[in-house]
């Protein structure tokens, strides 16, 4: 976190820890909003003041993600112009858009995912730290980012450019961010959020049901699913909308459920109890988690697993401690055969960091 918010290092070399610069900026909210949240799950099963510290700068690195565009509007990246990586980081950015805020730049083209992590996080915190300041923070970014979003009708506005995304096809994830709004702030989004579930609840289905169709291209979309119906029902009470976001939920399960996806399986406890087969080969994923490497070294298994759809992709899933290097790795196909790097970039280990604490939070995992 050289700049408050989550970056990968790059090395010298494969063999050096001499950081040269930083990489994968344009996820860096994303990331930023899971790491909060393995932190605050770790600080309400711990108590740790580490913990409690490590989330506090992460949500220092969110607010300043909102206020460095001057609008509101979340930015990927923040990074100070003085900094010796900032040539770097601003030249693999440069399609995203790179603006200037005081003394720093902010990378733009913000995506739907980065709204997602980032609401997941500080939900995370809000409920999770016992701590009224981070209360009153947590509820002035989710609130100042829900009436940006609202006033510029769902979608992701970019000063002196054209919107960068929408969620207009969304319904579900427009719900799940007005859930947390509420949450937070009754007040001002309970009202809204109870207009939108009556006219739309049922249209929650649809989008997910649309990409439970393929369970191999953009796996990135089956993490956003997953951590937006946790909340969405998690903190619902009302019978018939839980029918309509628990149908939308099992279906995006029915799709993912072999995958080995500890992550998945996490919220899967969290939302449906205990399950003995279940947890057991969770706690199985985590631990071949550990044998992975830190780094973006390549791999290649293809003559290893059997291919079905094409050379590049396994018939099954890939064995967790096997698959390719990435930044999240429950967000990448777990069919996927061939990839990563030169083994220069270090990933964060987030992948391994939330869904333990939330095993610990929920009971899978007693140390």
């Amino acid at each position: 976190m050289p700049f408050g918010t989550i970056l990968d290092p790059i090395f010298a070399s494969a063999a050096s820890d001499d950081i040269v610069g930083y990489t994968r900026c344009g996820d860096s909210a994303i990331w930023t909003g899971h790491y909060l949240a393995a932190e605050s799950y770790r600080y309400k099963v711990t108590g740790d003041p580490a913990a409690l510290a490590n989330a506090q700068k992460a949500l220092a690195g969110i607010q300043t993600l909102v206020e460095a565009t001057g609008t509101d509007l979340l930015a990927r990246c923040v990074v100070p112009m003085s900094s010796i990586y900032a040539a770097g980081i601003a030249r693999e950015e440069a399609g995203n858009g790179v603006h200037v805020s005081g003394q720093t730049y902010w990378i733009g083209n913000t995506s739907r995912d980065q709204y997602l992590g980032v609401f997941f996080g500080l939900n995370a915190a809000y409920e999770l730290l016992g701590r009224t300041d981070v209360q009153v923070t947590a509820q002035s970014l989710i609130t100042r980012m829900l009436n940006f979003l609202i006033s510029n009708a769902w979608t992701v506005a970019i000063p002196g450019g054209p919107p960068s995304t929408t969620f207009i096809l969304r319904p579900d994830q427009q719900l799940g961010l007005l859930q947390i709004g509420r949450r937070v702030n009754p007040a001002a989004i309970s009202s809204r959020y109870q207009n939108l579930a009556s006219a739309t609840a049922a249209l929650a289905i649809t989008p997910v049901a649309l990409e439970s169709q393929n369970d191999r291209d953009s796996y990135f979309k089956f993490n956003l699913d997953a951590i937006n119906l946790f909340n969405l029902i998690r903190l619902e009470s009302d019978p018939r909308l839980l029918s309509s976001y628990r149908t939308a939920y099992g279906i995006f399960r029915d799709a993912t459920k072999s995958h080995m996806n500890a992550h998945f399986n996490i919220i899967d406890r969290a939302l449906n109890g205990p399950d003995a087969n279940r947890d057991e080969e969770t706690v199985t994923y985590l631990y071949q988690l550990l044998a992975r490497p830190a780094r973006d070294v390549f791999v290649d298994l293809r003559g290893q697993f059997p291919t079905c759809t094409n050379s590049d992709q396994s018939c099954n899933p890939i064995p967790v401690n096997l698959r390719v290097p990435t930044d999240f790795l429950w967000q990448r196909s777990p069919f996927q055969l061939v990839g990563g790097g030169s083994g220069l970039i270090e990933s964060a280990g987030i992948d391994y960091l939330l869904p333990y604490w939330m095993a610990r939070y929920y009971g899978l995992l007693k140390h």
